[in-house]
């Protein structure tokens, strides 16, 4: 079992630390041996948050527990990939199920490369035997970035069976008598830092503390400048197509600071914002296609699972001129994230919000008010707005009512993750974004399948010149029928979903959590 790793103590070199540790304890030298390493994860992390790392060395790659070493599963692969890879790329077996399983998606990104030069040291008990075992090393980074740059050297403890107590002598020991220090951080975390990379990736989730008090351009500006981080941070990922969450992050992120401009519209300049919205509006178009096509793609074969097993084979030809599609949407999209149009705009809007709190309040009456306040009203409004909409529904309602009402709710959803998480009990947040999101499955559930209905209407001429077109276009009938009747399932549902959210219970908590 390993524990966090130490450092040696200021001004001990790699040599000084071996020689210190020959003179406290019975020792056997290993010698010497080198060593490369890769190691990769996720953009936004996945197997950071679970306390995992995804290793290659010494031709196999492997996934440890961070803190104690041990290796889950394992797969031989003779060099580290250079490229992104997809965990359901990997050859079947326990890597592959507990990569897809972590990553589900998300591409694995090589992250940082090193060369290690490792001293293991066996320390032996009265009868000679090994108890402990240690590896003084040290590291330095490859690859064209960072090459040569150091990392600091440091000891790894690995206990054995049945000697935990000697295990923690040595531990002791180097502490206390020899001065080692526990490290800060786990090696490869240092050396995705010395890099120039961010430790634990970059999650899309937002999290801006915040205080009540604070004034409300403040909170809104705190959280805008966090959105168009994670904006910014997923531009390179999207233009270059290393997997579709990039996209996906991209726009959710945009969509959520359209939210923030239209629900805290008065802390804002009303000439400033116009432009910003019309302009935010526009990259949310501009990148809508593709990820709709994305999504066509990526859930394809749930689709083909709704028809008869004899036809699923029949509906090649229509994804095939899906896949055409996406890649003629993405040339429309990554001219856009390229443009100067694009670059402008983030640039402005960062400008913008760090100057915005010392803009004139005239034409902004909710700048210097409590954030606390503002956010709860904005709160209490929009729920009671879509009680309103969602009691004037019934089975017969236009597709419109519905898809308004998942509209609204997405606003709702963003004002209590952005701002209600923060600021009010999170008994009372946490609940009622669960509603909400139960809501918010049905709606979307009908509002996917007739734009899934639409397209494929629309696709039949397309489909109907590909090879195989007759069986493809009567496949692609059973698939509608199948899409229709499950829209209709969804409507069916609506009124037990809709129910739970404006319960009068959910009513009462949200007039006494969010009251002014």
């Amino acid at each position: 079992m390993s524990g966090p790793d130490l450092l040696l103590p200021d001004q001990m070199t790699v040599r000084g630390a071996g020689e210190a540790l020959a003179g406290v304890f019975t020792v056997r030298d290993g010698g010497h041996r080198e060593r490369d390493r890769a190691y990769f994860d996720t953009f936004d992390g996945l197997l950071h948050s679970a306390g995992l790392s995804l290793v290659h060395e010494d031709g196999r790659l492997s996934l440890i527990e961070r803190e104690t070493g041990l290796v889950r599963a394992s797969l031989p692969i003779q060099a580290p990939p250079t490229k992104p890879v997809f965990a359901a790329d990997l050859e079947p077996g326990s890597l592959r199920d507990s990569l897809v399983e972590l990553t589900e998606i998300r591409a694995l990104l090589p992250l940082v490369r090193l060369h290690a030069r490792e001293h293991p040291i066996s320390v032996l008990d009265g009868e000679e035997k090994t108890v402990v075992r240690l590896t003084v090393e040290e590291a330095a980074l490859t690859g064209p970035s960072a090459a040569g740059s150091a990392l600091r050297p440091r000891v790894r403890i690995t206990g054995l069976r049945g000697y935990d107590k000697d295990r923690r002598y040595v531990l002791t020991t180097l502490e206390e008598e020899l001065g080692f220090k526990p490290a800060d951080e786990p090696l490869v975390d240092e050396a995705i830092r010395v890099a120039g990379g961010v430790p634990g990736g970059f999650p899309a989730k937002i999290d801006v503390p915040l205080r009540s008090d604070e004034r409300a351009d403040a909170a809104a500006a705190a959280v805008l400048r966090r959105l168009l981080d994670v904006i910014e941070a997923n531009l390179d990922g999207t233009i270059a197509d290393l997997d579709s969450e990039f996209l996906h992050d991209l726009r959710v992120s945009v969509r959520r600071s359209r939210a923030v401009q239209r629900e805290l519209r008065r802390v804002f300049p009303p000439e400033q914002l116009a432009h910003f919205r019309a302009e935010f509006r526009w990259l949310q178009q501009a990148t809508g296609d593709a990820r709709d096509l994305d999504v066509h793609v990526l859930e394809f074969d749930e689709m083909r699972s709704l028809v008869p097993a004899v036809m699923r084979d029949d509906l090649d030809p229509l994804l095939e001129v899906l896949r055409t599609r996406r890649a003629k949407a993405r040339f429309g999209l990554v001219a856009a994230l390229r443009s100067e149009r694009t670059t402008k705009l983030l640039a402005d809007w960062r400008a913008f919000l760090d100057g915005l709190t010392a803009v004139d309040e005239g034409e902004r009456p909710d700048a210097a008010q409590p954030i606390g306040a503002v956010a709860g009203e904005r709160i209490r409004k929009v729920y009671r707005q879509m009680v309103r909409m969602g009691e004037a529904i019934g089975e017969t309602s236009p597709a419109t009512d519905y898809h308004e009402l998942r509209k609204k709710g997405k606003e709702l959803r963003y004002l209590l993750e952005l701002f209600g998480a923060p600021l009010y009990p999170t008994e009372v947040v946490k609940p009622m974004i669960r509603t909400l999101k139960g809501l918010q499955d049905v709606l979307g559930r009908h509002q996917d399948r007739e734009v899934q209905v639409a397209l494929l209407r629309s696709l039949g001429p397309a489909v109907g010149k590909a090879h195989g077109s007759e069986a493809g276009l009567m496949a692609m009938g059973a698939l509608i029928a199948r899409l229709a009747e499950d829209e209709q399932a969804a409507r069916s549902e609506f009124a037990g979903s809709f129910a739970e959210f404006a319960s009068h219970e959910q009513r009462r908590l949200v007039k006494e959590t969010f009251a002014s």
